[in-house]
């Protein structure tokens, strides 16, 4: 338990960001029709079961052209 209390200043801020770039992919995905590679239904999983590396991938090689 005291190893988590003493890691928790780093994991806070690491979720947190985690979880504000998922969402943002995730309402991107959702909101635009158009993808460089796969679809809407490959890019969801893909965007909220691979955690940080997820919404990475799909901000790179997934979006669109606008």
């Amino acid at each position: 338990m005291d190893l988590i209390k003493e890691y928790l200043p780093f994991f806070i801020p690491l979720i947190l960001a985690e979880l504000i770039l998922a969402i943002s992919a995730l309402v991107h995905v959702l909101r635009h029709p158009n993808y460089r590679f796969g679809s809407k239904a490959m890019w969801i999983p893909v965007v909220l079961f691979v955690q940080i590396i997820g919404p990475i991938v799909y901000f790179v090689f997934g979006r669109g052209e606008e």
